[in-house]
C-alpha cells in the first residue's frame, strides 16, 4: 500500500470538489483546476475529505496511486492558498523589467530577453532584482520559475546570474597566479 496514496486529502469549506467521468475538478477562492484521474484509480468524496484508491493491485495502479493523491492534493492547496517562488538576480547590471505581459531581463547579453508571461501566472518584479512567481498550478509555478532561471544560470566563480532565494551557489576558486 502506498504511504502518500493512503492518507486522506482534507479541503476547507470554501473548496468544492466534484469528479465526473474520471476527470477530478476543485474550485475555490482563487480559481479553478482540473486533472483526469490516470487508468485504475478512484476518488471517494466525503463531507470535508476525499480518498484517492486503487481498483487493483496491478503494477500501473500501484504506481499512480501515490501521484494522483498528490496532484489532487496540490489542486486543493493551490484553489485555496495558492504557490509561489521567489528568484534573486545578482550581478552588476543585471535587471528586471516589467511589462503587460511580459518581463524583460537585462543579464548581460547584446540584447535582452524578453519572457512573455504564461495565462494564469502572477509575475511581480521587486527593486529590479528580485522576481515572485505565483500562481494556483504548482507545475506550472515551477516550470515558469525553472525557465526564468535558465535564461541565465548563476555560475560557479562570482555567483552572477538569476537563482532561487533559499538556493546554495557552490562557490569554485578562479585561476591563481602563481610565482
Amino acid at each position: 500500500m502506498s504511504r502518500i496514496g493512503k492518507k486522506p486529502i482534507t479541503f476547507p469549506k470554501n473548496v468544492k470538489v466534484s469528479q465526473i467521468a474520471g476527470v477530478v475538478k476543485v474550485e475555490g477562492p482563487k480559481g479553478t483546476l482540473s486533472s483526469k484521474l490516470p487508468e485504475g484509480i478512484t476518488l471517494t468524496i466525503s463531507d470535508s475529505s476525499m480518498v484517492v484508491e486503487r481498483k487493483s493491485e496491478e503494477i500501473s495502479a500501484r504506481s499512480y496511486h501515490g501521484l494522483a493523491r498528490t496532484l489532487i492534493g496540490n489542486m486543493v492547496n493551490g484553489v485555496s492558498n495558492g504557490f509561489e517562488k521567489k528568484l534573486e538576480i545578482s550581478g552588476v547590471g543585471y535587471r528586471a523589467e516589467l511589462s503587460d505581459k511580459s518581463v524583460k531581463f537585462i543579464l548581460g547579453f547584446s540584447s535582452p530577453v524578453q519572457y512573455d508571461i504564461p495565462k494564469g501566472i502572477d509575475i511581480k518584479v521587486d527593486k529590479q532584482v528580485n522576481i515572485i512567481v505565483s500562481g494556483i498550478d504548482k507545475q506550472l509555478v515551477g516550470r515558469v520559475a525553472a525557465e526564468i532561471r535558465a535564461l541565465r544560470k548563476p555560475e560557479p566563480y562570482k555567483g552572477k546570474g538569476i537563482k532561487y532565494v533559499d538556493e546554495y551557489i557552490k562557490r569554485k576558486a578562479g585561476k591563481s597566479a602563481t610565482a
